[in-house]
């Protein structure tokens, strides 16, 4: 199918922003990515929308990425989705049966009908070209219509509990730690759950809040039938430009302090903590693996190593790692050979993964996996999906997971605060959205 595209400027762009994403709660799937405008080497646009699906691909993880691949090759265009966690058990002969309440599928894309990409105060409207005599109307409708309005309603019986609580948290972690000293791995992400059972919120007020206080480079919006990822995401897990393939992990968190001059300390302080460099660079090395399985030899370099980024609630040491591929490579083979990503599991990578499975209470589902598009070049770029909200609105059952990296420095207690700090943003928004 070929696509139009046609540019429009427009005068207030954050206005339109806002106008964009409730006009596209309309459709039964959405997909919404934002820079925030968050200064970074590697954005190809400031936002996108992609909303109203043609075609789709739905699955669970048995042979998930060979079925993705097909779907890709097939569609030849601009597609958008997820990629679920536990489609580790799709590389790796593993298996997931924590508990889980959300229900998302291992796998989603669509190929929409309308794509608008957001660049300074340019909007590109590209529409499968069946569509194309709808631009007008639609920029009529999202800039004027007011039938309806999404941000009215309120969060309804919020009350946020614990999957795993402290005592016992500290008791798997000891686990972890036990089996970093007997040598089986020596780094675990480990993460844990807060939940609300039986209660309603909205999906566009939570996440325009959470955004607001966040300003992330990788925030995202999703909506898949009764299912929505609501995501302040600072992390990327892997883009493709060409025969570039660059991957960004984070590891390693330091708080903002309220005072330029304390925040400066705070930065100085990441930058030589022991714990948080060892953390970043055992990650380093394991993508540096990951890469080296289909990069070009000796093309795998790191471009930066554990440099500071400042985020509106935390501090991040951040590495950049990079590579040059074959033409001829598919984009899908690239992501298999790397996922999941090793920032939210660990080092050796398949050790990690059973220990996390074995120790966690939840099925990951969404959470650490990540959300994206593929361009019909062949190009792509996908988030980790941290900092996140999720919600199934049929089942009442609003969900968001934090963890962090566990090293043979780590202190439980230390560890548990670094992850309250992670969960701030997300309890507040849902617990104050109006």
């Amino acid at each position: 199918m070929q696509r139009t595209s046609i540019k429009i400027q427009i005068g207030n762009i954050s206005e339109f922003k806002t106008q964009l994403l409730q006009w596209a709660q309309q459709f039964k799937t959405a997909v919404w990515l934002d820079s925030n405008n968050y200064h970074q080497k590697h954005s190809s646009f400031d936002a996108v929308l992609a909303v109203d699906a043609i075609s789709t691909i739905e699955t669970t993880y048995t042979n998930a990425f060979e079925q993705l691949k097909e779907y890709q090759s097939k569609v030849n265009d601009y597609i958008f989705g997820y990629l679920g966690y536990d489609l580790k058990n799709d590389v790796e002969k593993l298996t997931s049966s924590n508990f889980d309440e959300l229900h998302f599928p291992d796998l989603f894309f669509f190929q929409p009908k309308k794509i608008f990409f957001i660049k300074g105060n340019t909007v590109e409207f590209n529409y499968l070209t069946d569509f194309k005599n709808e631009i007008e109307a639609d920029l009529k409708e999202i800039t004027f219509n007011k039938k309806i309005d999404f941000s009215t309603k309120e969060n309804q019986n919020i009350k946020i509990k614990l999957r795993i609580h402290k005592d016992e948290y500290y008791q798997k972690l000891n686990s972890v730690l036990n089996h970093i000293h007997r040598g089986d791995i020596y780094e675990a992400n480990f993460c844990q759950e807060f939940y609300s059972e039986k209660s309603t919120i909205n999906p566009v007020k939570v996440y325009q809040n959470l955004n607001e206080i966040s300003k992330p480079p990788f925030a995202t919006f999703l909506k898949f039938d009764d299912k929505f990822l609501l995501s302040a995401s600072p992390e990327r897990y892997l883009k493709k430009d060409g025969e570039l393939v660059i991957s960004q992990p984070i590891k390693g968190t330091e708080k903002r302090a309220e005072s330029k001059e304390e925040d400066l300390k705070l930065i100085s302080e990441l930058e030589k903590n022991p714990k948080e460099r060892a953390e970043n660079i055992m990650i380093v090395d394991l993508v540096r693996n990951d890469l080296s399985r289909f990069a070009i030899k000796g093309s795998v370099k790191v471009d930066e190593l554990c440099k500071v980024y400042t985020f509106e609630q935390v501090h991040q040491l951040i590495s950049t790692v990079s590579c040059k591929v074959n033409k001829n490579t598919h984009p899908v083979d690239i992501i298999k050979n790397t996922f999941p990503m090793g920032s939210m599991t660990g080092a050796p990578k398949i050790s990690a993964l059973k220990i996390i499975e074995e120790l966690e209470e939840t099925k990951r589902g969404l959470y650490s996996g990540a959300v994206g598009y593929f361009t019909p070049k062949g190009d792509f770029d996908f988030n980790v999906i941290i900092r996140s909200i999720l919600y199934n609105a049929s089942k009442k059952y609003v969900s968001y997971s934090v963890g962090g990296a566990i090293t043979a420095q780590s202190i439980p207690e230390k560890e548990y605060e670094e992850c309250l700090l992670k969960a701030k943003a997300m309890k507040h928004v849902l617990l104050n959205t109006k």
